[in-house]
């Protein structure tokens, strides 16, 4: 199969599809529309001020597939692109691979980003064989912190200082679980 057509669902309303192109003009709406909210938990949301912009982050994630060290889905939910989800630069000496994702405000409280991040860890271990996962969150993002600890991950270290986030230094939890500790689930 093709990894551009990847398909991947999540439930009865809602896919996960590798970002092309195409997705450029209805991710930036969405991160236009939410650019208050993001600018409070994601480092890139500043730089991205036009089409374009979007464009170039689609191009980066396509080059990931191109050299098979990741990718990148827009979540589809009721036929509206509701945030991304993607593998940041597989490890594929040490097998392991790091999950960012973000979601719109107003698709939140659905529990579409724990399903979503269920579905690409299931991925990461059945299909990938990769032998670990992580996510790293701001300390003080609640909501992001949610989603690992709901999926069992445990928290393994804090990272202090560990990302420049609107003119300042925050503190990141990492959470990470292993292949042999993940109950694959659909």
């Amino acid at each position: 199969m093709d990894i551009l057509s990847l398909r991947l669902p999540v439930d009865e309303e809602t896919e996960l599809r590798i970002l092309t192109e195409r997705d450029a003009s209805d991710l930036y709406a969405l991160v236009d529309q939410n650019r208050a909210y993001l600018c409070r938990w994601l480092p890139w949301v500043d730089a991205t001020r036009s089409i374009e912009d979007e464009l170039d982050f689609i191009r980066i994630t396509q080059g990931h597939v191109a050299r098979n060290d990741g990718f990148t889905c827009a979540i589809w939910h009721r036929g509206m692109i509701a945030g991304t989800i993607g593998y940041h630069p597989i490890d594929w000496i040490s097998r392991k691979v790091e999950i960012g994702y973000m979601l719109a405000p107003q698709f939140q409280g659905k529990g579409l980003m724990t399903k979503a991040c269920r579905v690409m860890v299931n991925y990461a271990f059945t299909v990938l064989k990769l032998t670990k996962v992580e996510v790293r969150c701001a300390t003080d993002n609640e909501r992001s912190c949610a989603i690992p600890e709901r999926l069992g991950f445990t928290r393994r270290r804090t990272v202090h200082n560990g990302q420049w986030l609107n003119d300042r230094l925050i503190d990141l939890y990492v959470y990470g679980v292993y292949a042999s500790e993940w109950e694959v689930s659909g």
